[in-house]
């Protein structure tokens, strides 16, 4: 109760809560109440005894918690608070009484109370009775008044005042003013508001004022969605501030380059215009890359491409990645080798980053084309833009940025590369715009060795080469002529405190290196990380069933191993995991690693300046020494190139030349790229008529390099030559003129060799072998599929050993050697080959030898141990490895191509399972732990043996746990391992739960009455 003296009253400070104040007086709706008038028409309210209270909008602490009367909380949804005259009305009665009250007691202090209203004490005396069931509740609040909550924890903005503090008021001293009593037209309202999220009578009138304001509000929230859509989530570049933790804790990237963020702030990044970006390797272009594909994906809501050129570039990228998919909640998925389904799932409720190879990107292009889904691509990234340049590989990429220019204007095409000559043509075929920086993040020096000298390397100079200092070194007569350029020298200046990559020109120098320089190393070398060593040769040799490389059981020891193609996938995943660690000092290798998997060194040597026997090209100089200096470790890098006499001139040129200019690679052998582009064309739909083909045409590579790749043919002379090609190999045909224009339509052949991306050269070889398998396919043996799927392109990299033929050639059952027979391929030639004699019968070559190799593939199919087939074929483990990776992805393309001709109908099922089978070629149980990219046979063995059996196992699992348990994993990649393994469980749920909604989906095209 109030009972302070009424001349130490001060101006009431009300605070409204509300951002605006609701006009009564405005124009009214549907939601406006029937009666509307106000109690406070001016800035004074008059209280009966004369005094009168001024109201103050300005903010107050103390009284922070009162809001206007005059505002109408209720907006038309309950009846009583509609009715102002009631409230006035109400109003009025309290006042009175209350100065009734204020008659009849004497003050007994000076301070300023806050008590209920005077007529809730009338309230409480008053006899039970049948009330409405809000009146009931009000009562019951005033009768029983409870602790309110919070502020913040209801949604209204009448606060409950119960709880305040009183504000005490002294005559004399300023204090703050006193806190407005709380008024029977306040606890109405309060209980009101409760009353409409708990009354379980709503009336249909308050239904279908609700249902309306719902109906706008759903609107009013998709506005803003789409507003935000093209707008900023956040601070980081338009990215939330977790992704920028996410960065700080998945890769420990505490803050960006001043590059990056020039980078990220450019105007063409921020209005989605084509960009090519180059800087020097290492020096941070693909967080770049990955922050604009995160504002894709979560900003715009588009899905994302990035395109890489290897298989396992892509793994680590995906293994990377699925950690901020799982966090973010968008999809990463994986598509390489015979990874990735046509068309990709559509996904309702999340997108999805598309990580793939240059084929695999070409092949999801096409698809997703065919089915007008191309727009849902908001951004494509091309890793090491430069490869544009590269034979076939370069014009399948030059097809598919191709294509994305033509047929969508709302996709942003960035390009990324470290080594661009003429970046004016990439930017005119990409209408792109470029930057250019020289960053890098440590500082590199380049060195030339010759004889016993070091001379750095500086264009400037005219000479190219400034001498640097006199190699010191003590060696025998017999180390001299062992190791004649000193490598070893060289190597042990850093190693193996710190890390050095030896390039070679070639596999079998990089063993026979890694070899002479364990003979010559102090003992010292055996003692530093022993135990780590120890370990990874126990690693080595599981994975390889027992056998172990000679090689590497002699270097390993010493902290040196080989990389190169050689070795299996296993191999060369566990000696790249012990090098990133520090367990291996010094790496022999080809150039091969310089453009695959980041492993950066201390110092680089180029043992010479060639790549078997030819010399260097600027390009590739550029990405081996751009290995050297490690980011955060090393504060400069180096490089040395080792040169004879013979190689000064040509070495010159080559450190000071520019890079290599770019050019179109559709006319490369014989134009099989400008063939498969206009054969997709047509087979997409994309072009009809041969002015449509022209009008595509004048957007490639090709026509903006015209006049340097053929400068005596004119484009259009070219394209229509290849459509004649194509008419002719009954893969296209012309149906009727339409407008005097002859319109071009693909055929069974033409669309069964596109959708199977099989090469032109071998499609009709193909058709021929299929459609002959069927006369007599062998079905109680895989030899006869396996044969069908074996790649036309390996035939001619290997040469049978006759002996080794003859025996395994006999070691078939009748029917299989009956079906080597039908192929081409009679016991009797084998046998006189091994006798080593002459052949009177002509056979065909080709075939012979790609049964040899179907013979490799089929014994490793039925044991599944690389090593022993490798062994007995007196081949690389290597090569076998590559031969088996190649007839999995060419068994995905067999299996398209017949997928679209009815007659090969049979193989449809016999080569999905065999194709599963060649993808992973392990004991069943641990194919669905193969699944998880990066996750190699060795590392599923451990992973089954140590009770990770299953999919569900791998994401569930503890990395604590997971790295103690399993040997040699470290806890970074524990972490990736098992986010990856979520992922896929993801996006296999998804896929089932999108199948499901389909199923139940309401046909549109329903028929009705």
């Amino acid at each position: 109760m109030y009972t302070g003296s009424r001349s130490h009253i001060q101006d009431i400070v009300v605070k409204r809560n509300s951002s605006r104040k609701r006009s009564r007086n405005g124009m009214r709706n549907h939601f406006t109440p029937a009666k509307e008038q106000s109690s406070f028409t001016s800035g004074t309210c008059s209280v009966g005894d004369g005094h009168t209270y001024t109201q103050d909008m300005t903010e107050n602490k103390d009284t922070e918690l009162c809001c206007s009367d005059n505002e109408d909380l209720f907006e038309g949804y309950d009846s009583i608070v509609g009715d102002s005259s009631f409230l006035a009305e109400l109003e009025d009665v309290e006042l009175q009484m209350h100065q009734h009250h204020k008659d009849q007691q004497t003050p007994k202090s000076c301070e300023d109370q806050l008590s209920d209203s005077i007529l809730v004490e009338d309230f409480r005396d008053s006899p039970l009775r049948t009330l409405p069931s809000s009146q009931l509740a009000f009562q019951q609040a005033v009768m029983t008044p409870q602790k309110s909550p919070s502020r913040g924890a209801h949604s209204t903005s009448t606060p409950d005042l119960t709880n305040l503090k009183p504000a005490a008021s002294h005559a004399g001293v300023n204090k703050p003013a006193p806190k407005a009593r709380r008024s029977m037209k306040d606890h109405l309202k309060k209980v009101l508001i409760d009353n409409a999220s708990t009354s379980n009578t709503i009336s249909k009138t308050v239904q279908q004022k609700e249902a309306v304001m719902t109906e706008e509000m759903s609107v009013a929230m998709q506005a803003m969605e789409s507003i935000s859509a093209e707008g900023d989530l956040g601070p980081f570049f338009g990215l939330p501030s977790r992704v920028k933790d996410l960065i700080l804790r998945l890769k420990g990237i505490q803050d960006l380059y001043d590059w990056q963020k020039t980078c990220l702030s450019l105007d063409s990044v921020q209005q989605k215009r084509n960009l090519i970006y180059s800087l020097p390797t290492s020096g941070g272009k693909t967080l770049v890359a990955e922050i604009l594909i995160f504002k894709e994906l979560l900003c715009r809501k588009k899905d994302a491409l990035l395109i890489l050129p290897y298989i396992s570039l892509v793994q680590e990228k995906v293994r990377g990645l699925s950690s901020f998919g799982i966090e973010l909640d968008f999809m990463v998925e994986e598509y390489a080798g015979s990874k990735g389904k046509f068309p990709p799932v559509k996904r309702r409720g999340k997108n999805s980053l598309y990580i793939t190879t240059i084929e695999k990107g070409h092949s999801l292009i096409n698809s997703l084309i065919e089915m007008d889904r191309l727009e849902n691509i908001g951004l494509v990234v091309v890793d090491e833009l430069h490869m544009l340049g590269g034979g076939s590989r370069g014009a399948i990429l030059e097809m598919t940025l191709s294509k994305i220019l033509y047929m969508s204007k709302s996709t942003q095409i960035i390009g990324m590369s470290a080594t661009l000559g003429n970046v004016r043509d990439l930017q005119m075929f990409l209408r792109a715009e470029n930057y250019t920086n020289d960053f890098r993040p440590v500082e590199l020096k380049e060195y030339v060795k010759l004889k016993d000298s070091i001379y750095e390397v500086d264009p400037k100079e005219e000479e190219c080469f400034r001498f640097s200092r006199f190699l010191e070194f003590k060696y025998s007569s017999g180390m001299q002529k062992m190791d004649p350029d000193h490598i070893i020298v060289l190597a042990t200046e850093v190693i193996p405190q710190q890390s050095c990559l030896i390039f070679c020109a070639t596999k079998k120098n990089c063993e026979n290196l890694a070899g002479m320089i364990c003979k010559y190393l102090n003992k010292e070398f055996l003692k530093h990380k022993e135990e780590e060593k120890a370990t990874l040769l126990g690693e080595l040799k599981s994975c390889g069933n027992g056998s172990l490389c000679p090689v590497l059981q002699k270097t390993v020891p010493f902290g040196l191993a080989y990389h190169h193609s050689g070795l299996t996938s296993d191999e060369r995943k566990l000696v790249e995991e012990a090098y990133s660690s520090g367990v291996l000092c010094l790496l022999t290798c080809t150039s091969t690693l310089a453009a695959g998997i980041n492993l950066p060194a201390r110092r680089v040597i180029l043992r010479s300046p060639y790549i078997a026997a030819d010399f260097l090209k600027r390009s590739q100089y550029k990405q081996m020494v751009g290995r050297a200096g490690r980011a955060g470790i090393d504060a400069m890098g180096e490089s040395i190139l080792v040169l004879q006499d013979k190689d000064i001139i040509m070495a010159k040129n080559l450190v000071s030349a520019p890079v290599e200019k770019c050019y179109s690679n559709l006319l490369h052998d014989g134009g099989r790229g400008l063939l498969s582009l206009i054969l997709s064309l047509i087979g997409l739909k994309i072009t009809t008529t041969k002015e449509q083909v022209r009008d595509f045409m004048k957007g490639t590579l090709l026509s903006v390099q015209e006049a340097q790749v053929s400068p005596e043919r004119s484009l259009w002379d070219l394209t229509v030559e290849s459509i004649e090609t194509l008419r002719q190999k009954a893969l296209i045909e012309a149906s009727g003129d339409v407008k005097d224009e002859t319109i071009l339509q693909i055929t069974r052949l033409g669309r069964a060799t596109f959708k199977g991306s099989v090469d032109l050269s071998y499609c009709d070889l193909l058709y021929r072998d299929l459609s002959k398998g069927l006369e007599g396919l062998l079905l109680n043996s895989f030899l006869h599929l396996v044969y069908l799927v074996t790649p036309y392109d390996m035939v001619h990299q290997c040469k049978p050993d006759w002996m080794i033929y003859f025996r395994q050639f006999s070691n078939l059952s009748a029917a299989e050697q009956k079906m080597a027979t039908a192929v081409g391929v009679p016991e009797s030639f084998v046998a006189r080959k091994a006798a080593g004699q002459s052949m009177r019968k002509s056979v065909d070559i080709m075939v012979v030898n790609r049964l040899y190799l179907a013979l490799v593939l089929y014994s490793l199919l039925k044991e599944t141990n690389l090593w022993n087939v490798s062994d007995r074929f007196q081949l690389t483990r290597g090569f076998v490895q590559s031969l088996l990776s190649s007839a999995s992805a060419f068994g995905s393309s067999v299996l398209h191509f017949t997928e679209e001709l009815e007659e090969f109908w049979a193989y449809k099922a016999l080569l999905l399972e065999l194709t599963r089978r060649l993808t992973y070629c392990v004991q069943a149980e641990l194919i669905p732990l193969m699944e998880v990219a990066g996750v190699m046979e060795h590392r599923a063995k451990q992973l089954y043996k140590a009770g990770y059996k299953t999919l569900a196992h791998l994401a569930n699992a503890d990395p604590k746990i997971l790295v103690q348990t399993i040997d040699n994993l470290f806890k970074r990649q524990a972490n990736q391992m098992i986010a990856s393994a979520k992922m896929l469980i993801k996006e296999k749920a998804d896929a089932l739960q999108e199948e499901v909604d389909d199923l139940l989906m309401l046909p549109s095209d329903l028929p009705s009455l």
